[in-house]
């Protein structure tokens, strides 16, 4: 599909603005968030499917050589532990910037569409709301898939586990939806963003280029499996939620996970003013 940069994320990228005083330019400073310190899981749900909340069986999710590792080293065989972890803070309206790399082997028992497969999942329902046997959280995902040898397949693709968007101009009623991508093969470091604005624009990006881009989440479609009825309410627009990170049964490493938020105080008057911001939240003002 078009590159398409809507002239609203223009100010996403910019690093300079000119101040009114003297007309001179000044730098301004992103205040990105790490969402991963490097040291531990500390700000981190776990949830494996089978599993109680944060019972982090086999050690699947840990801290290694200052990475998150998504590890299956303790494993024997997999037998349907599918898991995720969950940032605890929920976001709106964000830029999300992940380098990952996949490593080794699969697991012995994994599924074919486990094989070179993670993704960044958005807008999520909070971990704590996930029933016992749920595989997958109600959220939208940017899918990380690589390719080898005959497996050929785009990266950056959209699948949608109990929800629903606009994409080229129609309300999706699929759960899956390839990216424009090419394929990404071997084992080096890749960068993957995202933009997310509220209920409105979604945008994928590897190496810089708009792979895929839609709007309008909401609750509804078909599945996860083992859901909560009285978690999924059709038609619920999403406005704001988790960011959680899989594990599908190959290993992966994340050594960056960094979020830029998009909500903030739009008052130039303001100390923690940014001019990056797309929607203001005046009770975050500082004077």
């Amino acid at each position: 599909m078009k590159n398409i940069i809507y002239p609203l994320l223009l100010i996403l990228f910019a690093s300079v603005f000119t101040a009114c005083d003297d007309a001179t330019v000044t730098e301004e400073t992103e205040e990105w968030i790490h969402l991963f310190n490097g040291e531990n899981l500390d700000g981190w749900d776990i949830k494996i499917a089978g599993y109680e909340l944060n019972d982090n069986v086999f050690n699947t999710f840990r801290v290694e050589d200052g990475m998150l590792r998504v590890s299956y080293d303790d494993y024997e065989e997999w037998n349907d532990e599918l898991g995720h972890i969950f940032y605890h803070e929920p976001f709106s309206h964000y830029r999300i910037v992940v380098e990952y790399r996949f490593v080794g082997e699969q697991v012995a028992g994994g599924p074919d569409w486990g094989f070179l497969n993670n993704g960044i999942m958005m807008h999520s329902q909070p971990a704590a709301t996930l029933t016992l046997d749920q595989p997958l959280p109600i959220s939208f995902e940017m899918q990380l898939l690589h390719s080898e040898g005959d497996i050929v397949r785009p990266n950056g693709n959209l699948y949608l586990p109990g929800t629903q968007v606009v994409l080229d101009g129609e309300l999706t009623e699929e759960d899956y939806f390839p990216s424009a991508s090419e394929p990404y093969y071997g084992e080096e470091w890749v960068r993957a963003e995202a933009v997310v604005l509220g209920d409105s624009l979604v945008q994928h990006i590897l190496d810089g280029e708009v792979v895929i881009e839609y709007s309008e989440p909401r609750i509804g479609g078909e599945g996860p499996d083992f859901y909560d009825p009285d978690y999924k309410e059709y038609g619920e627009p999403l406005t704001e939620g988790h960011i959680a990170f899989q594990a599908e049964t190959h290993p992966t490493d994340f050594r960056t996970i960094k979020i830029l938020p998009l909500k903030g105080c739009m008052d130039p008057d303001a100390a923690n003013f940014k001019s990056y911001y797309v929607v203001d939240d005046p009770d975050t003002c500082e004077y």
